[in-house]
């Protein structure tokens, strides 16, 4: 009898520990298509909903010289950039699919993407974004790793 009820008692553990780690991905997913949802529209308000006060943005990339380089670039400068889009310009980045890592309060989520603009295949690569967890998400580093030589679009 004691043994029925340990395995019950873990077994409901089990799902409510589950349980919690899906609302707590859907919460980081639902950050990330907040971001790119600004993004998309040109509204640096919603992006701000949803980055940190000290956002890091970093690209890698192989130069013409065929050296790996890490440039970084502002949370100012990207914001600037996406209010200056052109109302008539598209953009949309299409994340193929989220992998999420939580471990307490900090979460990493790496995100193959397509980038489109105005609706024609520019490129793809990879989003790595950390997220920390200010009782709410707030995004605190975006990786990207674009794949400018493009073989065959990802499906």
């Amino acid at each position: 009898m004691k043994h029925i009820f340990v395995t019950l008692l873990l077994l409901i553990s089990t799902a409510s520990i589950c349980s919690q780690n899906t609302t707590i991905k859907n919460k980081i997913k639902n950050t990330i298509n907040i971001f790119f949802k600004g993004m998309h529209n040109g509204d640096t308000l919603l992006i701000k909903k949803t980055i940190s006060q000290n956002l890091k943005l970093q690209t890698t990339f192989v130069n013409k010289e065929g050296k790996n380089v890490l440039k970084t670039e502002t949370k100012d400068a990207f914001l600037l950039a996406v209010s200056k889009k052109e109302s008539s310009t598209v953009w949309f980045e299409k994340l193929l699919s989220m992998d999420i890592r939580i471990d307490g309060n900090l979460a990493s989520v790496w995100a193959p993407y397509e980038f489109y603009l105005n609706n024609n295949f520019s490129h793809c690569g990879v989003n790595s974004f950390q997220l920390f967890n200010n009782n709410g998400n707030c995004i605190n580093n975006i990786y990207y790793f674009p794949i400018t030589v493009v073989v065959k679009k990802l499906k």
